[in-house]
């Protein structure tokens, strides 16, 4: 049997994952066609593994979303096994024939080549943020921060959200164990993270459902920083009250929090009449140093969190 026959109608590569045990994959979905990581589970090769694009959402089946460069190399080390083998066969049929005695003509063939066809050698990309995620527990690393899971097709818009807080915790633990004027810059940052965390949050989420919005364009842009102005825009796109969603307490809390936050990155930390015009503080004095404890940072931690939950019941419920 030749060389060639033997290698028959398919060829098997083996694609390796990078040093971190990462495999690569690329969105099939023309507009999107972005690039993440998984960790390949044993069972890959089954014919009936799905992917979710983390970016789009796109779903397909899981040799579907080969990168360009892995399907160059897969194609080049093919190429190269066809020729090779192409070349062994040949190199069988090499013949001599010399005529008997001293008349005749020579015939002969040799097969020589100068060099074996070149692989397409790639190497995966670098990516920052790497997930697990909390539902089916894949392995993964995207660009950004928030994502669908490529395996189950969870967002993890509300895994971030607690990732992040839970930085915050650590802030507010360490600031315990330190000089109070350390202590209380830790505890203001610690409150301009939670409100930071939450901007996040909420911006990715109002871009994942900004097509049941009245205007999707608007719906993509909302800002959670200003928790009042979050308050109109959300009730104008999406048709529900974030104050509703929470109690009144903890939504007057959570706005008085978002206001010192307010004055602790744009003022210097330093109360104006703005702030005592918005909030009910009795404990504010117009150009004195505001007042943020370690308690109010939890209090807010925790109104944030229950606030993340209802919207994303809220946002979830306009896909039905």
């Amino acid at each position: 049997m030749s060389d060639l026959s033997r290698i028959g109608k398919f060829s098997s590569v083996f694609i390796k994952t990078d040093a971190d045990g990462f495999l690569g994959r690329e969105c099939p979905e023309e507009k999107c066609k972005g690039y993440f990581k998984i960790q390949p589970s044993p069972d890959l090769q089954k014919k009936n593994i799905f992917y979710y694009c983390p970016y789009c959402g796109h779903f397909a089946r899981y040799d579907h979303f080969w990168t360009k460069k892995q399907i160059k190399y897969v194609h080049s080390m093919v190429t190269r096994k066809f020729v090779d083998a192409i070349h062994k066969d040949l190199k069988k049929m090499e013949f001599n024939h010399k005529p008997p005695g001293n008349f005749g003509i020579e015939i002969s063939m040799k097969v020589s080549r100068n060099s074996k066809y070149p692989i397409r050698q790639y190497r995966e990309k670098k990516l920052k943020t790497e997930v697990v995620c909390k539902h089916c527990t894949l392995r993964y690393a995207i660009y950004g921060v928030f994502a669908f899971c490529p395996n189950c097709g969870k967002h993890n818009s509300l895994q971030i959200l607690d990732i992040n807080l839970g930085v915050v915790e650590k802030m507010l633990v360490l600031a315990g164990d330190v000089d109070i004027d350390v202590a209380d810059r830790l505890i203001e940052n610690a409150l301009e993270d939670c409100v930071s965390a939450f901007d996040g949050f909420g911006r990715e989420l109002c871009r994942r459902h900004a097509g049941h919005s009245t205007n999707p364009k608007k719906a993509e842009k909302i800002s959670f920083q200003n928790l009042e102005g979050a308050m109109k825009n959300v009730a104008v796109l999406f048709s529900f009250n974030l104050s509703d969603l929470i109690t009144s307490d903890e939504w007057t809390f959570l706005y008085r929090g978002f206001q010192k936050r307010h004055l602790i990155a744009h003022n210097m930390r330093i109360v104006d009449q703005a702030y005592i015009n918005k909030v009910d503080d009795m404990e504010a004095i117009i150009g004195r140093i505001i007042s943020v404890s370690e308690k109010d940072v939890r209090l807010t931690m925790l109104a944030v969190r229950k606030l993340a939950d209802g919207i994303t019941e809220k946002m979830a419920g306009l896909n039905s």
